[in-house]
């Protein structure tokens, strides 16, 4: 159903009460682009579907069952129906239908079920952001339960509050990173909670992916064996988006038996999915002489100026931004551009992110939900489930990782039931540029397989002592944490006095908990404060602080930028100025490897595919300063950071000097183009494995002292790695033929953002060889076994 805003004139030719198909068709008309051509590369229309229900299930509890009705539900959904019978029957279930499927009821059910009948009964309820929490607190709320005692567990949860919560809550709502720093180590303290713990519900389980996953899913081993110990005995529930194995990737994050429930009999309404390709920038007057790869406008810009003429439609809008930068951006210029056409109308506008306040996130909430914002530039904060009733349409800047992501981001709209719109706008780069040209790379196929690794040791280790700092691990632990790997770990362990062994189990040594970073982040989040005001701003992870918060760095934060005076690591804190600059800054870095060893190869003659153990070390050594609107460099600055070494897994594929020769890449094109497909490859993993280009890193050389051949490394940008280089092995002859055809079918001459460039290059995408990267990859392809190994 689109909302009509009262007030606002039509302006750029728009009409206030558009719906999604017109609001198309508007967008079209008004799309800049080169001598008529669209920028929309496909439209797929997905029609509306009917719902089939199933009666109440005799086991629901008659007060429950009144609640819902009163909230004008009439029966469940057949899946919801399934679903709850299974965990009221002491199984654990996953449930992985699409977005604004009614998941949310299938856990309530049973669960609430549970609390009505036994007055004595808990439930533990774990999503993976504090907004989707909120949210779910506010939907049992809103059933008038009485006894049920709801209470929401989170850092922002004021202390005085936190001994009511453990004495009298028989709902809590937390996450895995207060389960894992608060709950588990006072287990003591939770007793009663978890010795009457029925059931433990995992909210949106397909996040819980690469090193989150892995050690979310030891956060969760921990949970059962200390429930255990009190004598609990909880079901778990667990809600996914659709996704590639539901029942096996639930599995291997819970350690049990899941049985998967994947039939969605929801009703859908009508969805238009737009592939938007931003059109090429006319070269400028003093680069007509100088041969420059082309470029498309910015996809920053293209979203910014599509939620402009969607808010001005009166279309309610939400815009995921890949990026904190980039949703601070597009939500500024949207400002900007509303503003022109109808004076204050940009002020319904904002950005949200993660790294705000707690007071910020809050009321940016209250005032989308309550329709005082007309729309959002967010992160995937807001992607996880938060019912935002009456969007029409999302703008989705840049693919977003993972088709699990696009159709989650893509379900936040039409959630009334009416049409939406959902619109994938293309960033410059090799798998943005390679989807809205390849649709069927989107629709009709599955979404992808979860990838973790809980046997990876540099998680398992850590977790295995904070599980011995809870209570002695035992024998019979070590099953649950994986078996022969914990059995080593804890080995290890022991031999590093770490834990020490007694006949009644292995003990933790130290005074103080072991310190585990469950996100990967590197430590302690870096503070972002105004040195005039002494104002914090917000937090930036350690792992990014050094290429957004270095000496000189530009900082955005609420539409306001800030440069970095001085970056404090070792307290931790960034101090900041407000400033307007007419320049950008771009980290630049240097990178070295060496192969640990090597798990698994192909020799393909003059061509090899190896899966191993390597060691990297990374230091951003420089950064760039480059004008606004032209990209032109002002300088280079350098910088004095400390270098970061990372002991990860990799894939990596050689080819011979003379197949190289034999395809037509001489000498000295061998670092260019292998640099190219280095680029490539990097930018379409992911639509192999569930992951983001930034998640993964890669090094290319025409000659590698361990390997002695010209290669190309892709390895996990995480300790331990985190199952990409894996599956990039695994799918190595996909994998490579999509970056082969990504290169290939680019209009551009010599190599542009959408094939071979890339944002990320610490050498500033120099050299590279287009042509010859595509020499290089059929040589490769050429060479391999077809059939994936």
């Amino acid at each position: 159903m689109t909302t009509t805003v009262p007030g606002i004139p039509a302006a750029r030719g728009a009409t206030p009460g558009l719906g999604p198909a017109e609001l198309l068709h508007r967008l079209r008309a008004h799309a800049v682009a080169p001598a008529g051509d669209s920028p929309v590369t496909h439209v797929r229309r997905e029609p509306a579907r009917p719902g089939r229900t199933a009666p109440w299930p005799g086991w629901a509890a008659p007060a429950l069952i009144s609640a819902y009705e009163g909230l004008g539900i009439a029966e469940p959904w057949e899946h919801q129906a399934a679903a709850a019978t299974l965990a009221h029957e002491g199984g654990h279930v996953v449930l992985a239908t699409g977005t604004a499927s009614g998941k949310s009821m299938a856990y309530q059910m049973p669960a609430l079920s549970k609390l009505l009948d036994d007055p004595r009964a808990t439930v533990l309820y774990l999503s993976p952001t504090k907004a989707l929490a909120a949210d779910q607190s506010r939907a049992l709320a809103r059933l008038g339960l009485d006894g049920v005692r709801t209470a929401t567990y989170d850092g922002d949860t004021p202390r005085e509050e936190r001994e009511w919560i453990r004495r009298h809550s028989r709902f809590v709502l937390t996450n895995p990173d207060m389960l894992h720093h608060a709950l588990l180590p006072g287990h003591a303290r939770w007793a009663t909670f978890l010795r009457r713990l029925s059931y433990v519900v995992i909210d949106e389980c397909h996040a819980y992916r690469g090193v989150f996953g892995s050690h979310v899913a030891h956060v969760l081993r921990r949970l059962r064996r200390v429930t255990a110990g009190y004598g609990g005995d909880p079901t778990f529930i667990l809600a996914s988006a659709t996704s590639g194995d539901p029942g096996d990737a639930a599995s291997r994050l819970t350690g049990l038996p899941v049985a998967p429930v994947t039939e969605d009999a929801s009703p859908r309404g009508a969805v238009t999915f737009v592939l938007w390709e931003p059109p090429l920038l006319p070269p400028s007057l003093e680069n007509l002489e100088i041969e420059m790869p082309p470029v498309r406008r910015s996809a920053l810009r293209e979203t910014a100026d599509l939620l402009t003429d969607a808010v001005v439609a009166g279309i309610r809008t939400l815009a995921f931004v890949r990026s904190r930068r980039g949703a601070e951006v597009v939500a500024a210029m949207t400002r900007r551009g509303l503003d022109e056409a109808v004076p204050g109308l940009g002020e319904r506008v904002a950005a949200y992110r993660a790294g705000y306040l707690k007071e910020d996130r809050r009321a940016i909430e209250r005032a989308l939900l309550s329709g005082d914002l007309l729309a959002l530039a967010s992160t995937n904060a807001l992607e996880l489930g938060v019912d935002l009733v009456g969007l029409d349409a999302v703008l989705i800047c840049g693919y977003p990782g993972t088709r699990a992501s696009l159709w989650q981001q893509a379900g936040r709209a039409g959630r009334s039931g009416g049409e939406a719109l959902a619109v994938l706008v293309a960033r410059d780069d090799p798998l943005d540029t390679y989807l809205v040209h390849h649709p069927e790379a989107l629709f009709g196929r599955p979404v992808e397989a979860t990838v973790m690794d809980p046997a990876n040791p540099y998680v398992l280790g850590p977790q295995l002592c904070r599980a011995a700092s809870e209570a002695p691990l035992t024998e019979a632990d070590l099953e649950l944490f994986g078996g022969d790997p914990a059995r080593a770990a804890a080995e290890a362990l022991t031999a590093s006095g770490a834990l020490r062994r007694r006949p009644s189990g292995w003990y933790w040594t130290h005074r103080g908990r072991p310190e585990v970073d469950l996100r990967g982040t590197g430590g302690t989040p870096v503070s972002v404060v105004e040195s005039a005001t002494g104002r914090l701003l917000g937090t930036v992870d350690q792992g990014s602080s050094h290429v957004m918060l270095h000496t000189g760095a530009v900082y955005l934060h609420q539409g306001a930028s800030y440069v970095v005076d001085d970056l404090d690591l070792e307290d931790a804190v960034a101090l900041v100025r407000a400033a307007e600059p007419d320049w950008s800054t771009h980290a630049r870095d240097v990178t070295e490897l060496s192969v640990v060893s090597v798990r698994e190869y192909v020799d393909a003659g003059p061509v090899g595919l190896f899966l191993g153990e390597v060691d990297v070390t990374n230091q951003v050594v420089s950064y760039q300063r480059r004008r606004i609107g032209s990209g032109e460099v002002i300088d280079t600055r350098p910088l004095d950071l400390p270098p970061r070494e990372l002991r990860t897994v990799a894939v990596w594929f050689t080819v011979s000097p003379g197949l190289l020769a034999a395809s037509g890449v001489q000498a000295p094109d061998v670092p260019g183009s292998l640099h190219a497909a280095e680029h490539a490859a990097i930018g379409l993993l992911p639509l192999m494995a569930t992951c983001d280009r930034w998640d993964i890193g890669g090094l290319s050389t025409a000659n590698h002292a361990d390997t002695e051949a010209p290669t190309v490394f892709v390895y996990d940008g995480h300790p331990g790695g985190a199952g990409f280089a894996e599956r990039a092995y695994g799918t190595a002859a996909a994998w490579l033929s999509a970056t082969r055809e990504a290169i290939a079918s680019c209009g551009c001459e010599a190599g542009c953002p959408s094939c071979v460039q890339s944002p990320k290059c610490g050498n500033g995408n120099n050299p590279l060889d287009k042509n010859g990267a595509v020499a290089v990859l059929d040589a490769l392809l050429g060479s391999l076994p077809p059939v994936e190994s």
